[in-house]
């Protein structure tokens, strides 16, 4: 979707349903925006800009949607925008970096962050020679990841083999794929998810996987009571009780000054980090979001609506 008319703030974005609560947060407070739905969409190679500020909101899961396009036109729409002059959050090198674990390890290995050993591959016969540097079990997972889409956790290199003998087309969209080293935690500690705006904290989380791999915050994904609205393939069937979230008061300072680390060298203006807490007690960072789906339920224990924080921060980000 196109708009002609000057604006205050476009929103680029490929799921509505995620975008409701900012939208209306928006429209309560009077701000001028403009939805710019990237699931189909086109722009001059010339275009001006024609808003005052663009905040990103696409998700590398958007090819579970069937929106398999909206991400490289995201890229090459924020490139444009960057190189005119215009004022991008969450821009083209942070959502370059959010489809990237690869990257993303690489980056927290750069800052001296424990992040999981990870092996890179665009072929299984390529593993062959790296056979003694894996551990097993070990986590197979996307390149480019979102919702816990196309992860599990794998025994062998015949079993890695097999998956995709199976079913090529689990390499799609990307054609790239992880080895990472498995983290074995307590799985009533769960995995810990901090919030940033702006660079600081909004909230932290405990997340209660139940071995699940979508833990995407939204209430769509992963509704308080119901189901899913974006259930992955093969989730329906699983026996597994539905992932819980939980506000976490007591998140350790050292941990979100870690985070704000990471927040900060990843340019991140909205995002969520996420880490967790090993048996043999390290503290491993693992995931970088720039595309952040605030959880109302959670915030509201700490007594706030976390779309007007956005709001609040967007608003300040308006270049004059």
């Amino acid at each position: 979707m196109m708009t002609t008319a000057a604006v205050d703030l476009i929103v680029l974005h490929e799921h509505p349903e995620w975008q409701k609560p900012l939208f209306e947060a928006l429209t309560r407070r009077g701000v001028p925006f403009a939805p710019f739905d990237l699931t189909r969409a086109a722009f001059h190679d010339d275009e001006p800009p024609r808003a005052r500020l663009y905040f990103n909101q696409a998700s590398p899961s958007a090819y579970l949607r069937g929106h398999t396009r909206a991400v490289p036109l995201a890229l090459a729409y924020m490139r444009s925008l960057e190189l005119v002059g215009a004022r991008v959050l969450n821009g083209a090198n942070v959502f370059a970096l959010e489809l990237s674990k690869s990257v993303q390890a690489t980056l927290l290995r750069t800052l001296g962050i424990d992040t999981p050993r990870s092996i890179t591959f665009n072929d299984t016969a390529a593993l062959q020679q790296l056979d003694g540097d894996i551990r097993w079990p070990a986590v197979l997972k996307p390149d480019q990841g979102g919702s816990g889409a196309r992860i599990q956790v794998v025994e062998s290199l015949a079993e890695v083999d097999e998956i995709f003998r199976r079913d090529p087309s689990i390499w799609l969209p990307d054609n790239l794929f992880l080895l990472q080293e498995y983290l074995p935690h307590d799985p009533e500690q769960g995995i810990i998810r901090l919030e940033f705006v702006g660079g600081e904290l909004l909230y932290a989380m405990r997340v209660k996987t139940h071995g699940r791999f979508n833990l995407c915050p939204s209430p769509v994904c992963n509704p308080d009571e119901g189901d899913s609205a974006c259930a992955l393939p093969g989730e329906a069937a699983t026996e597994a009780p539905p992932v819980e979230f939980a506000a976490f008061h007591d998140v350790p300072q050292d941990a979100v000054r870690t985070a704000k680390r990471i927040v900060q060298a990843a340019g991140l203006a909205v995002g969520g980090i996420e880490y967790l807490e090993t048996v043999d007690g390290r503290r491993v960072f693992y995931d970088i979001n720039a595309n952040s789906n605030l959880r109302p339920s959670v915030a509201a224990a700490f007594g706030f609506d976390p779309f007007e924080r956005v709001v609040d921060y967007l608003v300040s980000q308006l270049p004059r």
